[in-house]
């Protein structure tokens, strides 16, 4: 038997609870062992709860019972979840979290500790709730050498976006209703300004690379600054628009960014709706591969912990290596990243095209009969920072969006 203590029964803690016990016998039967919750650390007492005879309220009774093996982390943000992680791997057990902000701030550390120790630190539930991408980017894709992650990252973005789109709201209307509907937190923050998906294509990136990527170090945008204007324009030109987080080679360099894009129907996470996430990733021997399904959510994530769970009671004191160095990639200037713009601008098509076109050359332009004295246009591909250096040189610009394929 291998004991376990869950640090949190919040909605991910409370969500691994009810998988191992729904699931019991064929997890244990995967693991090899059985698997038993001996602790569950949280501030709150259950007492109508049967877990309530698990809750203990200090986490030392977790850190010096030598019967644990393996500790649970989903209590999410830096502190305290960064000193009990680390404590526990100095003592010798293994770490199972679902927390982004504590890997993508910590991970290449903490790996290295579990690797000193030969012991594990997995998170796989730290990227895409349960859809399985963290163990093929370290086993299955190893093969490969990563040309390109870009991936819909974030279910209450995706989720406003899409709706934005199919009923022709505006962001703020929207946003209410994912609050509404509990897709997104009071203080929506950390999703719709780009910061929560930044954190995990951080972590993608740092694993696809092999070497840590700070996620300080993004370019990030939200998606405040869209409007259902811009969703009626972009479905002229054949496109939708779901906020993406990339990391790419382009000669040599990495760029990674968080920023809403235009993508068409040829893109595979065009069709990427509602909360669902998508990543597609590119090998350079492999090809296209894409990963698909509930980006977040109780029992999605707590599945995907309950996966690490079982790879580390298989592993019990034998580290399984994570190509995650602590020596930092230095990223590309987007300024040289190149693509093409969306620009919505005031004014006539007609009145101003001949301006436009001796500002950024040669176009695709729209204009639509329920936007008044609006048009859109797509220039051709050109760097961030030509963009930006012709955009100042023109007036009546209402918003940019860069166009991906």
């Amino acid at each position: 038997m291998v004991n376990i203590a869950v640090l949190g029964y919040g909605t991910v803690g409370s969500g691994v609870v009810e998988v191992i016990n729904t699931n019991y016998e064929s997890i244990s039967k995967k693991a090899g062992q059985e698997i038993n919750i001996k602790y569950v650390l949280d501030l709150r007492d259950f007492p109508e709860n049967p877990i309530q005879e698990k809750i203990v309220h200090d986490y030392n009774i977790i850190l010096n019972d030598e019967e644990v093996d393996i500790v649970v982390e989903v209590m999410g943000g830096i502190e305290p979840a960064y000193t009990y992680v680390k404590s526990a791997l100095e003592k010798g057990k293994s770490v199972a979290t679902s927390n982004k902000e504590l890997v993508a701030k910590h991970g290449s550390e903490l790996i290295a500790l579990a690797k000193e120790k030969d012991i594990n630190f997995l998170f796989e539930a730290s990227v895409g709730g349960g859809i399985p991408i963290i163990r093929p980017l370290n086993q299955s894709l190893t093969a490969d050498e990563i040309c390109e992650i870009t991936g819909i990252l974030n279910g209450t973005t995706n989720f406003i976006l899409t709706k934005m789109r199919q009923d022709g709201s505006d962001f703020e209307d929207v946003l209410k209703e994912a609050q509404a509907l509990g897709y997104a937190e009071r203080n929506p923050a950390a999703d719709v300004e780009g910061y929560d998906a930044c954190r995990k294509i951080a972590i993608l990136s740092s694993l696809a690379y092999g070497r840590q990527v700070d996620y300080e170090d993004i370019y990030t945008e939200g998606i405040t600054k869209i409007t259902a204007k811009d969703m009626v324009f972009a479905e002229a030109f054949g496109y939708a628009i779901k906020l993406l987080g990339s990391s790419r080679r382009e000669n040599g360099s990495i760029y990674c960014m968080v920023a809403p894009a235009m993508i068409s129907e040829a893109n595979p996470l065009y069709s990427v709706n509602g909360v669902f996430n998508g990543i597609f990733v590119k090998g350079n021997v492999l090809g296209d591969v894409m990963f698909y399904g509930s980006g977040a959510g109780k029992l999605p994530t707590a599945s995907a912990v309950v996966s690490d769970i079982v790879d580390e009671v298989k592993h019990l004191h034998t580290n399984i290596m994570t190509r995650w160095s602590s020596k930092k990639m230095t990223l590309a200037d987007i300024e040289g990243s190149k693509k093409r713009f969306y620009v919505r601008m005031e004014g006539s098509l007609s009145g101003r095209k001949k301006e436009v076109e001796s500002v950024f050359g040669a176009i695709a332009a729209t204009e639509i009969e329920s936007i008044p004295n609006e048009f859109a246009f797509i220039t051709e591909v050109m760097s961030e920072k030509e963009y930006k250096e012709k955009a100042k040189t023109i007036s009546g610009i209402l918003n940019r969006i860069r166009v991906d394929r």
